[in-house]
């Protein structure tokens, strides 16, 4: 993680899980960001307590509120944190949120595939939209040449689930609703790539692994979010220009489409 110096963060889904870590691993860094931007839906709920604590020891940690699939909401956070920017740009944006429902193929309905596609791909679209100005400030203000995660850039989580090449684990969990939702964002991750990497913006899919969180409970057989985080950090401090518009996992690996 020692590559990884961007000055401001935001990372959506911050009060629990792998986006709680992502926090908590940034501000224990030895350069850690001027600003830490945690969202989610509720910051002072008892589902944000961690998130809380956290903040009481670091002032560089801003909770903001954010509803990801709320217009109103996302305006509303991009206001705050443009507020604390004080004029400088936003160097990271990192699209963490995102629900599954768990169905099998036969009881996948309109509401649960409408709902999750809503969250995991309307959701990061509408946030990128918004910072997008931010983004392009942070690009525009750096003396960094190319791209990278220092300079600017999007990073969609996504999920090896949502590989059409490889249906990973189908037969412990068909969760169509995700299955589709992670496709459509990776779609989503390549489309930002070739509209965003001229302005210096950086733009990918990562897929964390199957970690141990209240979401991605299928099985085990799971890794700690403690080393899925500490991947995913090392592996965006060296993303480049060859990096732009890919799928990869916490690893560095190119996982297919």
């Amino acid at each position: 993680m020692a590559g990884l110096s961007a000055r401001s963060v935001l990372v959506t889904g911050s009060n629990r899980g792998i986006g709680l870590e992502l926090v908590r691993q940034l501000l224990g860094h030895p350069n850690p960001p001027q600003w830490i931007f945690a969202t989610c839906r509720d910051p002072e709920g008892a589902s944000a307590q961690e998130l809380k604590n956290l903040a009481s020891k670091h002032q560089s940690l801003v909770r903001v509120s954010l509803e990801v699939t709320n217009p109103a909401s996302v305006k509303a956070a991009m206001a705050r944190v443009t507020e604390h920017l004080k004029g400088a740009g936003l160097n990271l944006l990192i699209n963490n949120a995102g629900i599954v429902r768990v169905t099998t193929l036969d009881s996948e309905t309109p509401e649960d595939m409408s709902f999750v596609y809503t969250t995991n791909v309307i959701g990061p679209m509408l946030v990128s939209q918004a910072f997008l100005p931010l983004l392009k400030k942070a690009a525009q203000g750096s003396t960094q040449k190319g791209l990278s995660c220092n300079r600017a850039a999007i990073v969609n989580m996504s999920s090896s689930g949502g590989s059409i090449t490889d249906v990973f684990a189908w037969d412990l969990g068909h969760v169509v609703s995700y299955r589709c939702s992670k496709a459509a964002l990776n779609m989503l991750s390549r489309c930002q790539s070739l509209s965003y990497g001229a302005d210096g913006i950086l733009c990918l899919a990562l897929h964390p692994g199957w970690v141990q969180t209240d979401m991605g409970n299928f099985n085990e057989d799971l890794s700690r979010a403690e080393d899925s985080v500490r991947g995913i950090l090392n592996v965006l401090a060296v993303l480049s220009e060859k990096d732009n518009g890919t799928f990869l996992d916490w690893e560095g690996k190119t996982l297919p489409w």
